[in-house]
This record gives C-alpha cells, structure tokens and sequence, in this order.
C-alpha cells in the first residue's frame, strides 16, 4: 500500500481553519490516490456485477439435468445478487486498509497534527468510504440483478424488481456491503494493524459461525441468529432460512453492531498515541 503526502488543504501552516468539509476533501484525496483502492473497488464491483449472471448462465446450461424439484424452486433473486460474498470481503479489506495504512506508513502522524481533534479525520474517512462504496455497489447490484433475470428468461424463471423481497434484497446487498466496509473502518481504528484487522474480520465473520455450527443445535440455533454475519445477510437475501431474524431486525442489530465498533475506536483514537 503506498501512501502520499498529506494535502496541503490539511497541512499545518497552510492558513485555513480545519473543517470537516476540507478534511473530507482530504481523505477523497488519500483514498484515490492509493493502488489498493482501485484494486479492492474493481473487485468488489466486478464480483457484485458480474458473479450473478454468471451464476444465472451456469444455472441455465444445466437447466436439462436439474429435477422438476430444483426447476420448480430455483430462486432467480439470490442468484443474481449473489455476488455481494465476495464484494463484502473486498471491500472490508479495504476498509481496515483505510486507516491502517496510515499508521503503517506514518502517515497518519500528519493526519492528526492537521486536524488536532482527532475525530473529524475518522468521521471524514467514514463519510468517504461509505459514499463512495453506497453508489459503487448500488451501479453493481443494478447491473447484477438486472444482468442475471436477463438471462433467466431463457427457461423463463426470471421475476421483476417488483417481486416479493427483490427491491429489499437489492438495496439490503448494497448496504450490507457498504456498512461491513465502515465496521471495518472501525476495526482498523481499533487495531491499527493491517493484518490485525483483517484477521479478526475473518474470525467473526466466517469462522466463529463455523465454530456455533458444531455447537449442539438447541444452542447453535440460540446464538446463530445474533452473530454479525448471520444477522446482516437476512437482509441481503429474498428468502431467510428457520432460527433467522426478520430482515430488518438482523440489519438493526448488524448496524448496532457497527456503530459500537466505531464507537471503540474513535475512543482509542482519542486516548492512544498516535
């Protein structure tokens, strides 16, 4: 991850007041001027776009050996958003990346000189990220969803943005997507280590729902539904499986479990050294 000096709009001595309008236009400036943003955004976009109708290709040219079953049952909706997986991943390593390649490369020394209170340049990082991940993922997801009942109507399997939990799966990928990404923000705040970061994202999102899977179900079917992934990704997908929130409740809770996150962090931002 490579790094540039901090904007001249921020520096100390460049004669202007520090508002959150110029350290935001700051942070747009440090995230595009870095590989990895370009790379982890045209991942995300790619596989968010583009996994659907691959997926929805694939489905049609095994039509012939699919069971009347399995024809009868195919759901056209979370297949062709089903790409928002990967798209949450890249975009949570992203997210870590954000802030921590700031303390990796001593940069963020300059960051907080500039902007002596410490919070307007975490709350001018998440404002970016999470802008520039909304819209990004939304263009994505359209082309997805759209891409992929295209090539349904081969077998005519293909529904409307009108169907029942489409519009919502649609808008619940983009959001899911892009609030892992200002969790992740957080996270990297906290640990102010790449790997670190990534690391425990890793471990709460796919290994600790690995772990409650073995648990005896009467428990695992208690906790499963409060984890951060699960609880997020009902609101993701048209149909929810059994022991799941409602989707809107498990988006709260994921929420609430993204503003506590952040809420950690801007607390360590502010007593920790930098």
């Amino acid at each position: 991850m490579t790094a540039t000096a901090a904007p001249a709009s921020v520096r100390i001595g460049s004669g202007q007041r520090v508002t959150l309008p110029r350290v935001i236009l700051s942070e747009w400036t440090k995230l595009w001027s870095l590989r990895s943003t370009r790379w982890s955004l045209l991942l995300a976009f790619v596989a968010q776009a583009g996994l659907g109708p691959l997926i929805a290709v694939i489905t049609m040219s095994r039509w012939s050996h699919l069971s009347p079953l399995d024809q009868a049952t195919i759901n056209p909706i979370d297949r062709s958003l089903g790409g928002w997986h990967l798209a949450q991943l890249a975009i949570a390593v992203l997210g870590v990346m954000t802030i921590t390649g700031e303390y990796t490369t001593g940069m963020i020394h300059s960051s907080l000189m500039a902007a002596p209170k410490r919070l307007p340049v975490l709350w001018a990082k998440l404002i970016v990220f999470f802008g520039v991940t909304l819209v990004l993922m939304l263009i994505a997801a359209v082309i997805g969803f759209f891409g992929g009942q295209a090539i349904f109507t081969e077998h005519h399997v293909n529904v409307g943005i009108s169907a029942p939990g489409a519009l919502r799966a649609l808008i619940g990928s983009v959001l899911l997507t892009t609030v892992t990404g200002a969790l992740c923000v957080g996270l990297g705040t906290i640990i102010r280590r790449t790997a670190g970061g990534i690391s425990l994202f890793v471990v709460v999102f796919f290994v600790l729902p690995g772990l409650v899977d073995i648990l005896p179900s009467d428990t695992g079917n208690a906790i499963d539904p409060y984890l951060p992934s699960n609880a997020g990704s009902t609101f993701a997908q048209a149909l929810r499986d059994a022991h799941t929130l409602s989707p809107w409740g498990g988006f709260a809770l994921f929420c609430g479990y993204t503003i506590l996150v952040i809420v950690i962090g801007a607390v360590a931002l502010l007593r920790r050294d930098a």
